[in-house]
């Protein structure tokens, strides 16, 4: 059920964006099992994508997992207080990312509500940030192997026909001028299926 290490290596970064979806981000931390459906990401096309952390070569402390061969996480704090959980893709020295924007929680839920101090109700997961949280998944965590027994994609063989995927413009990249409006962003309402 656990992705292979070679699926992570295909260089078409917006097709491998589009397959996550339906996939099962899954994580073990702190002795909790917690899980969720894919529903939502962004593809980041490396070295020539303007709302990329790796547009025009930028190989930096924060970037430098991008540029790592494809299989591992690339998570990064943003407003000082959320960690964005994105895949690495791509062979060696190709920086392409995935973020990871939503989740159909599926393991753990309970786990999940409290880490986001939640007793009821949905949409604890359904933003870049809260699945991180909600996941146990932190920026300390960049870099990490999807081959270890931390944080990992599994497919469980859940059904995303063609006409169930929404594809659009990613989000709150407008400083990427015309790159802000390319069909990079795939998301389904799994909650309508």
């Amino acid at each position: 059920m656990r992705l292979s290490s070679d699926y992570y290596l295909d260089e078409d970064v917006v097709t491998l964006a589009r397959s996550f979806l339906g996939k099962v981000l899954v994580t073990h931390i702190d002795n909790k099992l917690t899980s969720g459906i894919i529903t939502e990401t962004e593809a980041y096309a490396g070295i020539l994508d303007r709302a990329s952390h790796a547009y025009g070569d930028r190989n930096t402390d924060r970037t430098a997992p991008m540029f790592r061969e494809g299989g591992i996480a690339y998570v990064y704090l943003i407003y000082g207080m959320y960690s964005l959980f994105n895949i690495v893709t791509s062979p060696k020295g190709i920086p392409h990312a995935v973020l990871i924007r939503g989740i159909h929680p599926l393991d753990g839920i309970e786990f999940m509500k409290k880490r986001r101090n939640m007793n009821s109700g949905k949409g604890f997961s359904d933003g870049p940030g809260k699945l991180s949280r909600a996941l146990g998944i932190h920026y300390s965590d960049t870099g990490l192997s999807l081959q270890g027994d931390r944080i990992w994609i599994e497919d469980r063989k859940v059904e995303i026909s063609d006409g169930d995927i929404i594809v659009g413009p990613r989000i709150r990249v407008d400083y990427a001028g015309k790159d802000a409006l390319l069909p990079y962003r795939f998301n389904i309402n799994y909650e309508k299926k």
